[in-house]
Parts: C-alpha cells; sequence; structure tokens
C-alpha cells in the first residue's frame, strides 16, 4: 500500500473510510465521513440509521451537525466534507444549507445520488471534486451487501 501524505484528500477520504468500516461493522450501510477546517478534522461520522432507528440519520447528517457544533456556527463555508459515497438529496440539502466549501466524495450512488435527482442541490459557491479513493469506496459498499445476500 502507497504511503499517504497528510493533508490530501487521499488522507481525509482514508478517515473517512475508516468511518465506513465502523458502520459496517454495527450491521450499518458502510458510509462515512469527515468535516475539515483549515487541514484539521473537526467532526467524524458514520451511518447510524439503524441504531438510532432514525432515517435521516446519515453520516453527512452527523457529521455536518457535529461540525456546526465545534464551529459553534451553522454555515460551514470554510469546512471541507469528505464523503465515501455521494450524497443522497437529503444530505445535498443539508450541506446547502451548512453552506460548506466543499464537497469530496469517493463512489458515485447511482440510484440514489443528489446529482441524478438534483445536480443543482448543492450552495452555488461549493467546490466538488468526486473519486476520490473510488474503487476503495465503492469496494466498501459492495462487500457489505455481497456478504447480506
Amino acid at each position: 500500500m502507497k504511503a499517504t501524505i497528510p493533508f490530501t484528500d487521499e488522507y481525509f477520504m482514508r478517515q473517512a473510510l475508516a468511518e465506513a468500516r465502523a458502520a459496517a461493522q454495527a450491521g450499518e450501510v458502510p458510509v462515512g465521513a469527515v468535516v475539515t477546517c483549515s487541514d484539521r478534522i473537526i467532526a467524524r461520522a458514520h451511518n447510524q440509521t439503524e441504531r438510532l432507528n432514525d432515517p435521516t440519520a446519515h453520516a453527512e447528517m452527523l457529521a455536518i451537525t457535529a461540525a456546526a457544533g465545534v464551529m459553534g456556527a451553522k454555515y460551514l463555508a470554510g469546512c471541507a466534507l469528505y464523503v465515501t459515497v455521494e450524497p443522497c438529496l437529503m444530505c445535498a440539502g443539508a450541506i446547502a444549507w451548512a453552506q460548506i466549501g466543499t464537497l469530496v466524495y469517493g463512489a458515485p450512488d447511482a440510484k440514489r445520488g443528489y446529482s441524478l435527482h438534483a445536480a443543482r442541490a448543492l450552495h452555488p459557491k461549493t467546490l466538488v471534486r468526486t473519486g476520490v479513493l473510488e474503487d476503495e469506496c465503492a469496494e466498501a459498499m459492495r462487500a457489505f451487501f455481497r456478504d447480506r445476500r
């Protein structure tokens, strides 16, 4: 495995992948997220919809809530959200309302991804980078559902 240099998209996505693994171990769909500000992780989360019996407890939603608490503000324009899978429409709405400055995701979601349903759902100033560690992120999802069948 190639050494990871801190403070790159790949570094932060690996942190999100660690959250996704924690989700899978808990029987949750393996999606993980981290929020960074000034190259520092200020929040991390993974899906908890089963544990909390809450359909809104997606990794992105939980990470945004935690980051807003850390920052003491509802707007996260100076922050970046790293998530292993393309956010759904609900999460894209939360990303827009939080005015997150940068969204970085690994694997696309061809069935429920926001870009399929509302490509302009994000705040107009949000920068989007896709495909970061895409194969690893996609494999986490495939393995989870393969093991469930």
